[in-house]
């Protein structure tokens, strides 16, 4: 696929998306007149990157754990840094404890839910 359907498809601007491709987090192939071709497991890597970055990643650690993201894993430890381990540890917590809010409010919406329901089906 060329860049504009993987950016359709994924909501990510060609300029980022190219970005993404400079720092090694996407590849494409080139085809005989230069466009970017990419393949369609693209879409499920940027959306990885996505998240990643949306975590508070930096792209150069992003570059170096993506591996370890890929079935079959590929778990790279030579480059591991004190500092990339302590950004992922910190980012570890981070998520832990926003997906513990977020059940919690799912809870609450479902118990809400519940109630209104049971009230509904008494009137």
């Amino acid at each position: 696929m060329r860049i504009g359907q993987l950016s359709e498809l994924t909501g990510v601007s060609r300029r980022l998306l190219r970005y993404y491709e400079e720092q090694g987090l996407i590849i494409s192939r080139r085809c005989a007149n230069g466009y970017r071709d990419y393949d369609e497991q693209t879409v499920d890597r940027v959306v990885q990157v996505r998240g990643l970055l949306d975590a508070g990643l930096p792209t150069r650690i992003i570059k170096q754990i993506l591996p370890c993201l890929d079935k079959p894993r590929n778990i790279v430890f030579s480059d591991a840094t004190p500092e990339m381990l302590a950004t992922l540890e910190a980012e570890l917590d981070s998520m832990s404890r926003r997906i513990e809010c977020l059940a919690r409010n799912r809870d609450a919406i479902a118990e809400y839910l519940d109630e209104v329901r049971a009230r509904a089906d008494v009137a």
